[in-house]
């Protein structure tokens, strides 16, 4: 699903992923990175303590981790507000800790583990864009059955 998520997305897209620890957050995000055209022997990885990792492919991937921040001055303090919905793609972890943040175009996935090796995923879309990524994913998937 990232794979073809990731092939639909352009610059300045913001995707907001939401979940508790190990429900595919980082999972999702190494399938967007192929899906960008990210070398697929670069290795992809959650920016837990770095805060942000940057990849390029055919649109630079920001791939940004917020869990060990704990206040929003803190994220704006350094900086990660400026990568949110302009050059490249934007990949935000822990999205759901700062949603006034996000630009009205962002698409929201939030995981939900349901099993050791089961999980929910929902999105949601309140911008055309985010809707327009969301329709290219629902053909993409209805292609693939």
């Amino acid at each position: 699903m990232g794979r073809n998520l990731g092939r639909l997305l352009k610059e300045g897209d913001v995707i907001a992923l939401s979940g508790e620890l190990g429900s595919g957050k980082t999972c999702m995000t190494k399938g967007l990175a192929v899906g960008l055209g990210v070398p697929e022997d670069e290795v992809v990885t959650s920016p837990s303590f770095t805060y942000m990792n940057e990849y390029e492919g055919r649109e630079t991937l920001y791939h940004m981790d917020v869990y060990r921040l704990a206040h929003l001055s803190e994220f704006l303090g350094i900086g990660l507000d400026e990568y949110l919905g302009h050059d490249g793609v934007a990949v935000l972890e822990w999205a759901d800790r700062w949603p006034e943040i996000l630009p009205e175009h962002t698409l929201n996935v939030a995981f939900v583990i349901l099993g050791e090796d089961t999980r929910a995923i929902s999105f949601c879309a309140r911008h055309h864009r985010a809707l327009e990524i969301l329709e290219g994913l629902e053909r993409a998937i209805f292609e693939m059955e």
